[in-house]
């Protein structure tokens, strides 16, 4: 009897995080596979069937909004716009600011990316979109 996906998934999910890495391990083995996708493939088909190597260059939509300093003077005040854009608690946000570096958030929309960096500039943040 087959197994049907929402079985499978089930089955995943009640799985411990090494049983789901050895699952993982055997799959690869067995069907002789990698989780990382060849470049090839998945650029081919973003740059519209342009050959690859060819000019068309793929614009990035996802930006990630990293945290390099602040103004000690605004420092509780930048905790806080970190706490509102982030959803990060207050010792992870303190934390986050006081190291400095931090992604603060990632994968967000270039406009997104612009209004919190503005927010957090305004808030005696120094912010770096990537």
């Amino acid at each position: 009897m087959a197994l049907s996906k929402e079985e499978i998934l089930q089955a995943i999910e009640e799985m411990k995080v090494i049983e789901l890495h050895e699952l993982v391990e055997a799959i690869k083995e067995k069907f002789n596979v990698t989780a990382a996708m060849p470049v090839a493939a998945v650029a081919a088909p973003a740059a519209g069937g342009a050959p690859a190597g060819g000019a068309a260059e793929e614009e990035k939509n996802e930006f990630d909004i990293i945290l390099t300093g602040f103004d000690a003077a605004q420092k509780i005040a930048l905790i806080k716009e970190v706490r509102a854009v982030s959803g990060l608690g207050l010792k992870e946000a303190k934390d986050a600011v006081e190291k400095g570096g931090e992604t603060i958030k990632s994968g967000v929309s270039k406009d997104e990316a612009a209004a919190i960096k503005k927010q957090l500039e305004a808030a005696g943040g120094k912010v770096e979109v990537k």
